[in-house]
């Protein structure tokens, strides 16, 4: 079969999991209304095939819609079909994969239809950090759809006949789809609803796969663990030229140079995926100031601040590592917030909400600060004040309040300019160096670059049996 075919729900089910695994669970259920002569019209698995199967020898539930059957519409045996799925994976501890390929609410069925929604979001909500929840758009998903896709916690879309939308271009105020296609794959991945974009159904699917290679089955799983048959004692030579491309840094120091990476096109200046360490998944977050081509060429630029896309692509990440034990490590480099009227607005708020998630995570926490740490912005990036174990910086290393200069401005308004900048030397080796940092506690070791992967994988051993205990409480307040 074609690589650029779109499958048959079947197919899709077939093709994600191991060869002669799947089990069909509710083949025979059908429709029960019979308004509007529905009695009359035949529909195969009620538009959607669920049961359960393996993917690398890891037992997954999942459900695939049948736009072939009446649209794959949601109707009141369809949803149950789907509610039930989710009622096994919770049993059993193991993810539930959704491929969404839906007109939406089967008008027939109405207050019915509308019920079986609000039963699918009740258990995806009641599974929320306790299984893994994958959705993949390979058609419409538009509407209460749309919701079923983001309560996931991963979404991934194919790119040419996918659609995803709340609401349809059209019915936009002052838009029209050949304007601009807010239900789009390329849309939705710059937004940041979409993690991943598959060129066709079997990319989507094979990258599904990988995906559960990488995370546990459910919350009361330790981790994820294969054997590793990367060194590692391994020296990272080009580590320190890799500091404004961190994507390329965390590919570096990875067992055999692997890395997921996760929203790859929604705040590229935040770096966000899985790595793993000695065998171990790690979540990787990391700054990043320039992107770059597979030949060192210059693709982007950014700032070296935090902006409100980025904390939140972020803390939504960390979220999810701390509610399935996996470990989280950061590279930090950091001035500050990004400063216009726009990100004033919000930055606040998701600064707060990307503080709140390193410090309320009780997983494994390692800090490197590879660059600047400057500020309230360097404090939220998993910094030792709010609760990292360690914290690594390279000599090169700034960590303080604001810039040297800056500050013996600030403390030395109105003086000569050779004053200010010898108080601005005196400043940098008092309060801004990384040893001034380590002689107070703040960071725990001054490392070299090409070290950092041996001492990061030391630090998460002796942190694998990690308890840290925390005031009870029914959920976050803010």
């Amino acid at each position: 079969m074609s690589n650029t075919a779109q499958l048959s729900a079947r197919e899709r089910i077939t093709s994600l999991l191991d060869d002669n695994s799947f089990v069909e669970v509710g083949a025979f259920i059908t429709k029960r209304s019979t308004d509007f002569n529905l009695e009359q019209k035949e529909i195969p698995n009620d538009g959607v095939i669920t049961g359960y199967g393996l993917i690398d020898g890891n037992p997954v539930y999942v459900f695939s819609q049948d736009s072939s059957s009446l649209g794959g519409s949601v109707g009141e045996m369809h949803a149950k079909k789907i509610t039930a799925i989710y009622d096994l994976a919770l049993k059993v501890g193991a993810p539930v994969i959704g491929l969404i390929d839906s007109s939406g609410m089967r008008l027939h069925e109405a207050t019915d239809a509308l019920n079986g929604f609000g039963e699918i979001y009740l258990k995806q909500v009641m599974a929320s950090g306790v299984i893994p929840q994958i959705t993949a758009v390979f058609g419409n998903c538009g509407g209460g759809l749309a919701v079923i896709s983001s309560l996931s916690d991963f979404l991934f879309i194919e790119e040419n006949n996918a659609r995803l939308f709340l609401q349809t271009p059209n019915s936009l105020k002052g838009n029209y789809k050949q304007k601009l296609d807010t239900s789009g794959a390329a849309f939705n991945s710059k937004s940041g609803a979409v993690d991943y974009v598959g060129a066709n159904d079997l990319d989507v699917l094979n990258k599904i796969r990988e995906l559960i290679s990488f995370i546990p089955s459910n919350n009361e799983e330790e981790g994820c663990i294969i054997e590793c048959s990367d060194d590692l004692n391994r020296l990272v030579p080009a580590f320190s030229q890799e500091l404004e491309d961190t994507k390329n840094a965390i590919i570096d120091i990875s067992d055999n140079n692997y890395f997921f990476e996760i929203k790859p096109e929604y705040a590229k200046e935040m770096v966000t995926g899985f790595i793993r360490l000695n065998g171990v998944t790690v979540g990787a977050i990391a700054n990043r100031t320039k992107s770059l081509d597979e030949n060192g060429k210059v693709i982007e630029q950014f700032d070296s601040v935090l902006t409100t896309d980025g904390c939140k692509k972020a803390a939504g990440f960390v979220r999810f590592c701390d509610a399935f034990n996996i470990p989280l490590l950061t590279l930090t480099n950091i001035s500050g917030y990004k400063a216009d009227v726009k990100e004033e607005e919000t930055i606040s708020k998701a600064a707060a909400e990307l503080t709140y998630a390193f410090a309320d995570a009780t997983v494994p926490k390692v800090n490197v600060v590879i660059g600047k740490a400057y500020g309230s912005a360097y404090v939220s990036m998993n910094s030792k004040h709010i609760g990292a174990d360690y914290v690594f910086a390279l000599p090169s290393a700034e960590i303080g309040m604001m810039d040297s200069k800056l500050a013996a401005q600030i403390m030395y308004e109105g003086e000569t300019s050779d004053l200010i900048d010898e108080k601005s030397t005196l400043y940098a080796s008092l309060q801004n160096g990384a040893l001034s940092a380590a002689k107070r506690g703040y960071v725990d070791n001054i490392i070299e670059p090409e070290t950092v992967r041996k001492h990061v994988i030391y630090a998460f051993e002796m942190l694998f049996t990690k308890s840290e205990a925390r005031p009870l409480k029914k959920h976050r307040s803010f």
